[in-house]
This record gives C-alpha cells, structure tokens and sequence, in this order.
C-alpha cells in the first residue's frame, strides 16, 4: 500500500507542477501560488466541517503550519531559480529535497533492504536524468543553485513535516486545512509586499477576468497538490518513509511525460533513459 500511495503522490504532483508550468506563463507565480491555494481552502474547509475533523485538533497540527509556512517559500525560491537558469540543470536539482524525508528516516532507525537502497539510488538518479541536465551550454549563477537548494530543502520539508501532523484521516483533512491556510497567508503577505513594490498581482493581458476563467486550472492545480500531500502522509505513515519519499519523488517524470503528451515536447535521449531508470528504481522499491 505504501508504493500504491507513494505513486500516487508522484502523479499528483507531477501533474499539478505541469498544470502550475502552464498558468504562470499567463499570470504572476505568486497570483497562482494564493489563487490555487484559497481554493484548496475552501473545499478542505468544507470537508473538515462534514467530517468532524475540528475534533482532531491535536498538538502535532503544529507540524502542519510549519509545512505550510515553508510551502510558498520553496515555491516562489524554485520559481525564481527557474527564472535564472538554465532549466535543464535547475528542474532536478529541485528534486534532490528528497534527501531529507529519507534522512529522517533513517535517523528514526529505518533500514532498508539491499533491493531497496538499490531502488533509492537508481530511483534517485532516473529522476535527475528525466530532468534533462544541461551538461554543456551556459554557466549556473550561484544564486540560481543556492535557490534551488534552498527550494529542494523546503519540499523535502514539507513531506518530513506533513507525514507527523496527523495520525487519523479526520485528522489528516484537518492538518491539510490548516497547511493550505498557512499557504495563503504567508503567499497573500509576500503578494502585498510585491504589490507594494511595483509588482504586478494580476496578468497583464485580460486582468481580473483572466484570472476567473482560469479558476478551474487552478482549483486542479490547488486541490491535486493537496491530494498529493493527503496521499504522501498516508503512504508515510503505513510504510518505510525512505522508501515514501523517493517513489513520491518520482513527480518529475510525470510532468515531462504530460509535457509530452499535452505539449508535443520531444523528450530527450537523457530524459528518455531517466524515465526507465526511474520505472526500474520503483521496480526495486516496491518488490524490495
């Protein structure tokens, strides 16, 4: 079950990166980030109310602001390291958060099968590969790699810190609401202080209205990342969270496969031999 929920979150949130990708190329990250994440509000506002889950608050709901007040700040340092380039080298680097998750595990005295460690690292390494690094071409500034760890650190937080909120489904819905409020107030805060500083919170081509009819995109793009945080958890929580984190990790090749697909883009024969080295990584996982 932990491999079934753990690829589940990979496909979550491969698609909900893609569907993100898309949206920021006609409107501020930021406006994305808040947009998509208010109304990831208001429908785990509606379940926690449907399900009693307010009964479920417990101390470790701390767990829970935490990862959701490292949420945006990851985002937006992995939205700007994009920003400066080049991608190629930047997009799989920000998968590498998957360090902390397994090493929290491993401190907590989990260890993994030799087929396991041999997934982790192949599974690992399938990941960077579908990428598609740059191993010519232009230099990396260092902003742009600090960024981009400081970024993978924060994802790799996030799923250490989700996976301890909770202990019951009930209780699961409710952290996921108070992680998504979090969201919200911490992007809104950053959104204002853009604002104030020049900054656009609208697209510039169709304003408000633009943003209305994008709604739908962004209720997938809200409500897919928080089902991919539900299943994380859940997946954390029934097996070995070194072996969680690395399947759940696998979200870059699904957002190059759905770029494929959608996009027409033409995978390269790096990204290509990434895709398989990940499948055969999951192999080894998930049999381990």
């Amino acid at each position: 079950m932990t491999a079934l929920f753990a690829l589940a979150t990979s496909l979550l949130w491969g698609l909900a990166d893609f569907g993100g990708g898309l949206l920021t190329r006609r409107m501020p990250a930021l406006t994305v980030v808040v947009a998509s994440q208010t109304v990831a509000v208001v429908v785990l506002g509606s379940v926690v109310l449907a399900t009693g889950g307010l009964r479920e608050a417990a101390p470790q709901l701390w767990f829970a602001v935490a990862a959701g007040a490292v949420g945006p700040v990851a985002m937006l340092s992995f939205y700007k390291a994009l920003a400066l380039g080049p991608m190629g080298v930047v997009s799989p680097l920000g998968s590498l958060g998957v360090a902390v998750p397994v090493g929290v595990g491993l401190a907590l005295g989990e260890r993994p099968g030799l087929l396991q460690f041999a997934g982790i690292a192949v599974a690992v390494a399938g990941v960077l590969l579908a990428g598609g690094p740059e191993f010519r071409g232009a230099a990396v500034q260092r902003q742009a790699v600090l960024l981009t760890l400081l970024a993978a650190f924060g994802f790799g937080a996030v799923m250490a810190l989700i996976s301890e909120a909770s202990t019951t489904v009930t209780g699961l819905f409710l952290a996921l609401f108070v992680q998504r409020v979090t969201n919200v107030a911490v992007g809104g805060t950053a959104l204002l202080v853009s604002v104030r500083r020049g900054g656009a919170a609208l697209p510039a081509d169709g304003g408000s209205r633009a943003v209305w009819l994008a709604l739908p995109a962004l209720a997938f793009v809200g409500l897919a990342d928080v089902a991919a945080n539900g299943t994380y958890a859940i997946a954390a929580q029934r097996g070995p969270v070194t072996v969680a984190a690395v399947l759940a990790s696998l979200y870059p090749v699904v957002t190059a496969l759905a770029a494929r697909g959608v996009l027409k883009e033409r995978l390269r024969t790096v990204q290509a031999a990434g895709a398989g080295l990940a499948l055969v990584g999951t192999v080894l996982l998930a049999t381990g």
